[in-house]
Order: structure tokens, then C-alpha cells, then sequence
């Protein structure tokens, strides 16, 4: 395992035309390989709700949760840095609330950094975070927080036909350089797509990544490692496209079992259990 990743580390990695590694996890052991896997960023989604509780959207988690879910991440990771989503609450609360909430994710859960979404409607809460020495992550685009306005629904956020209207170049250009005036140290431009992406990137100093909705034009991207493994249950009809399917292995592995324990076989890993005399 190489040194641990810091933000300059980051930066300099954008201007040396390097990709920057993020991936979304949710819990200890997830946390644990990915950072064996040498990623620079490792990500606590707020959207643990929706695919690991089965919430209906990102908006029911709170921040108790968040901070109970990124402390199992920080505590399996050693490399990469981690960086936290602030709930849907504490930064429309105002600015002393969302600062408030960054001290809590550092004090309480270790992070490196706080995920702000709609972070451009914030500009004054990026600043006062930054001002607090904590580094902030800012979300712009297609995001779960603010895709009503784009007229996509949240369920549908996952597509990447989805992408910011290319006539909103400039003014997502505008909105990328006032996060970087307020202080963010990376930009996550969701659903970027080629032609505004592309724009963004070269227009900041700061990194831009990107996850639904991004790509090579961008300075790296982020994945939640769930989706990259095949996890979820709609695997098992569906072949995912994805690098593994761990839903399949799972449920055989778990067919497996019933088997042996129905045939009163011993169980893979369990105590030997001496034969019958």
C-alpha cells in the first residue's frame, strides 16, 4: 500500500493529467478492500439509504446515520482520503447549522472532508466550512438534491442520457469558479456529460470528478463500489454491467449452505463437529 493521499497529492495528480480514483462505500469491510485497492477517494453516500436500507430516497437519511456509517468507513480506511455527505437538512438550515455539521462529521467520524450537494446554492456555507479548516467536496449538476429542477426525477438520476443541458455551459462554468472562489478543494459534477464536463475541467484549478454522468473528460471519477461489484439484488435477474456479480456468487454460496445444513453436512468455516460414534 502506498503513502496516505492528502489533497495536494490530489492536485497534483490534475496537473500532471493523472485520473483521480473515487468510490462511494458504506461499511467497514467495503472500506477495507477498496483502500487496499489503492483508490485516492473513498466517499460515504447519503444515498446508503436508498440502496442498502431501502429507503425511497436519499432525503429520509439523517445525520446521526451519516455519522454512524462514515465512522465504520474511516475506520477501514488507512490510504485514501474519506469524505463525508452532509444529510438533506443541515446546510438548507443555514450556514452556522451546516458548519456545525462539518465539525461533527470530523470530530465524530474522522472524516477528511464534508460533500456538500447543491453546493452552488451555498456559496457563503462553502466558505464559512473552509474558513472552519475543513475541507469541502462540492456537488453541482443532475445531483439527488437538486434534479427536481432539471425535471429528472431521482429514480431516473442513474441514466447517462441524463446530462446538464448544453445550453447551461456557461452558467455551470460561472457555478464551478464561484465553489473554487468559496473554497472548495474538489468539484463532483454530476451527469457533467462531454461538452459542459469538459468545460468545467479546463476552467477550475481545482480537480473536477464525476460519477452518473461522467467520463475521460473529467480529471477522475467516482463509483459506488456496490454497483461496481454486482451487489444489489436485481443481479440476479438482470446481468449487470458491472466488473463482478457478487449477488450470484452470494446466492449460491448461500443455496450452497442450505443444502449442507438440510443434509446435516458440516458447514463450510464452521466448528468441526465430530462424527456421529
Amino acid at each position: 500500500m502506498s503513502e496516505k493521499v492528502t489533497l495536494r497529492a490530489l492536485q497534483r495528480m490534475k496537473d500532471e493529467g493523472r485520473k483521480i480514483v473515487g468510490v462511494v462505500a458504506w461499511d467497514y469491510q467495503i472500506a477495507r478492500i477498496v483502500d487496499r485497492a489503492d483508490v485516492e477517494l473513498v466517499s460515504v453516500g447519503d444515498t446508503v439509504g436508498v440502496n442498502l436500507w431501502g429507503q425511497s430516497n436519499p432525503f429520509e437519511v439523517t445525520m446521526d446515520q451519516m455519522i454512524t456509517v462514515t465512522r465504520a468507513v474511516r475506520q477501514g480506511t488507512r490510504r485514501a482520503l474519506v469524505s463525508a455527505d452532509f444529510p438533506f437538512g443541515p446546510l438548507q438550515e443555514g450556514t452556522d447549522s451546516a458548519v456545525r455539521a462539518a465539525v461533527r462529521f470530523v470530530k465524530e467520524a474522522g472524516v477528511d472532508m464534508v460533500k456538500l450537494d447543491a453546493a452552488s446554492d451555498f456559496p457563503e456555507a462553502v466558505a464559512a466550512i473552509t474558513r472552519a479548516g475543513i475541507p469541502v467536496f462540492a456537488q453541482f449538476g443532475i445531483t439527488p438534491q437538486t434534479a427536481l429542477r432539471y425535471g429528472v426525477e431521482y429514480r431516473a438520476i442513474p441514466s447517462s442520457a441524463d446530462q446538464v443541458p448544453v445550453e447551461l455551459k456557461d452558467a455551470l462554468v460561472a457555478e464551478a469558479r464561484a465553489l473554487e472562489e468559496a473554497g472548495a478543494a474538489l468539484l463532483n459534477f454530476t451527469n457533467s456529460g462531454p461538452v459542459v464536463g469538459a468545460a468545467v475541467a479546463e476552467a477550475v484549478s481545482v480537480p473536477v470528478l464525476g460519477g452518473f454522468g461522467g467520463g475521460p473528460w473529467l480529471d477522475g471519477r467516482m463509483r459506488m463500489a456496490h454497483a461496481a461489484i454486482g451487489y444489489a439484488a436485481s443481479s440476479l435477474d438482470d446481468p449487470p454491467d458491472t466488473y463482478a456479480n457478487v449477488a450470484r456468487i452470494t446466492l449460491d454460496a448461500i443455496t450452497a449452505y442450505a443444502a449442507d445444513v438440510r443434509a446435516a453436512r458440516q458447514v463450510a468455516g464452521g466448528v468441526p463437529v465430530p462424527p456421529a460414534t
